[in-house]
């Protein structure tokens, strides 16, 4: 009965209604053999989080809980979540929408203890239309039956799972750390003495921008070109010097406007940055589709992003013969490219990975992981199955940060890449998360010239430029989005100079800077970095056994 009591601890009630905003209508049902049915009124819960009263039937479960997990429930209870009928509705009628509350449905079951999808899609929607607003409380209402059944069986097992993996995230963060703090003592670098590359460059530069449409396509590809202009000081650096080229890729629902900053910082340094939008998954077309103008992003956007960059990169080498303002300026000898998120997984793939359709098949079919990012993933389980050529032989080395690739690409995918990498990755990434997305991936990576940057706190969107009106499409919640990006923003500053200097332009006096010792030195808690240059499978497998 002691451990009956304990799975029927707050700890359950409070994660199942994190992970699921809406648990039933008058009650909450559910049935754990061979005690019996409990349930818990939807009245309980809307009179403690108005009140924060705690009455005889929420008592039993309260009284399992101490004081800041009750806290916490009251504030998800009383959090109004700004989004729209429409977008609810766009987004829960889309494929990937779909398979969410179809794994939903199958935790939170009709009366008939059928799947809850069309119940949860439903009560989303009329929440969000409601005067209310979406809230917890209000979904509960909206809820298409009087009472909603918890499977709890799946739902111990989803808590179980999700446990075990937190606990296990946070000992491979712990195991970096100390190998990081290891790797930093053998290190006698005084970097106070050093140039401080989070500080700007002495390159002065101009932003050119260029609207490019690949025909054959239909894409037409915004792109921001950042070009330095050589410093009058430095006698290295004529004005007909050519420069070296990093491209940057954003992440879905993002624009060319996200990494501004880290693109200035770049070309303070003497780089050309490009800057590209990919119209088939950036914030205009999310908005479109938010608004019912356009359909949701296609799977056919795995290929087309990596051919956004190449055809953007074909067509600079053309300009430069043609526009006198950026005419023998770029370095296509000399190409980085940068990305985040699903700009992540494009840049990768222009480094040399294959999608790993086998894999894809492993993990779709069906998808019972609690890895959110494989939602989208698995979409491209609907591409033809053929060996795509993505990989553009004029980039040299790519920094992929929160990248999406742990079925996409996969093992076999992830070793095909024959160039310096670098990894960057939050332990707070909900959405990409470390352990699978970034950190075994950089075990796999075959090339010595390897580098796992690993920032405690960060989430997906610690490393996003403060959102504009124009692209802040996704409503995403205060909590999700961390602590004070500053010094995020720093860190990558700091890291892909190092990283560019020592890998594009051989530069090796940039090379210290890629220690774990740097890494160090520049960390500022809460969001503290790690920056490790070898850890291996052998090793991760087996804090994760």
């Amino acid at each position: 009965m002691k451990k009956f009591l304990q799975h029927l601890s707050f700890g359950l009630l409070s994660t199942i209604l994190t992970a699921t905003p809406g648990l039933g209508a008058e009650r909450i049902s559910f049935f754990y053999p061979p005690f019996g049915e409990f349930s818990l009124s939807v009245d309980s819960l809307e009179t403690f989080a108005k009140e924060g009263k705690i009455d005889e039937d929420f008592s039993f479960y309260a009284s399992r809980a101490n004081r800041q997990q009750l806290a916490q429930l009251r504030d998800l209870l009383q959090q109004r979540f700004q989004i729209t009928p429409t977008l609810v509705s766009q987004v829960t009628y889309s494929p990937i929408g779909e398979k969410v509350v179809q794994r939903l449905g199958e935790l939170l079951l009709t009366e008939s203890r059928k799947n809850g999808f069309y119940a949860i899609r439903a009560a989303l929607i009329l929440a969000a239309a409601d005067r209310e607003g979406l809230t917890v409380v209000n979904l509960l209402r909206k809820f298409p039956s009087d009472t909603i059944r918890l499977n709890f069986t799946e739902g111990l097992s989803i808590v179980d799972d999700l446990s075990q993996l937190l606990k296990k995230r946070d000992e491979v963060v712990a195991f970096i750390q100390k190998e990081a703090t290891t790797q930093a003592a053998n290190s006698n670098v005084d970097f106070s003495k050093q140039p401080d590359l989070r500080s700007p460059g002495k390159f002065s530069f101009q932003k050119i921008s260029i609207n490019l449409n690949d025909v054959s396509r239909n894409r037409r590809l915004p792109v921001d070109l950042y070009l330095p202009t050589a410093a009058p000081q430095d006698s290295q650096n004529a004005p007909s010097t050519r420069f070296p080229l990093v491209v940057i890729s954003h992440g879905i629902a993002s624009d060319r406007y996200a990494f501004d900053y880290l693109a200035q910082h770049i070309a303070s340094y003497g780089f050309a940055v490009t800057v590209l939008e990919h119209p088939g998954s950036n914030a205009e077309r999310f908005q479109l589709y938010f608004d019912g103008l356009a359909g949701p992003p296609d799977p056919s956007e795995f290929l087309n992003r990596p051919l956004d960059v190449k055809y953007v990169l074909d067509e600079l080498q053309r300009l430069e013969n043609v526009d006198p303002k950026i005419r023998g300026k770029l370095n296509f000898q000399q190409v980085g490219a940068i990305g985040h998120s699903f700009g992540g997984y494009t840049v990768l793939t222009l480094a040399g990975a294959k999608i790993n359709f086998a894999q894809l098949r492993r993990d779709c079919n069906p998808n019972k992981s609690l890895n959110v990012s494989l939602f989208l993933q698995c979409e491209a389980i609907k591409l033809p199955p053929i060996n795509y050529s993505l990989q553009d032989d004029r980039i040299k080395a790519v920094m992929a940060i929160n990248p999406i690739d742990s079925s996409i690409l996969g093992e076999s995918g992830i070793k095909q890449i024959q160039l310096p990498v670098m990894l960057v990755a939050g332990s707070q990434d909900i959405f990409a998360p470390a352990v699978p997305e970034q950190i075994r991936p950089f075990t796999q990576l075959s090339h010595p010239n390897k580098y796992l940057a690993l920032i405690e706190n960060a989430t997906h969107f610690s490393a996003l430029a403060e959102p504009s009106r124009g692209n802040d499409v996704l409503p995403v919640p205060a909590g999700l989005l961390g602590p004070n990006r500053a010094a995020v923003y720093s860190y990558l500053n700091a890291l892909s100079v190092a990283f560019l200097e020592t890998h594009l332009l051989n530069r090796l006096e940039y090379r210290s800077y890629l220690q774990s010792s740097y890494g160090q030195y520049i960390s500022q808690a809460p969001l503290n970095l790690s920056l490790l240059q070898s850890l291996n499978a052998e090793q991760l497998n087996q804090i994760l056994k």
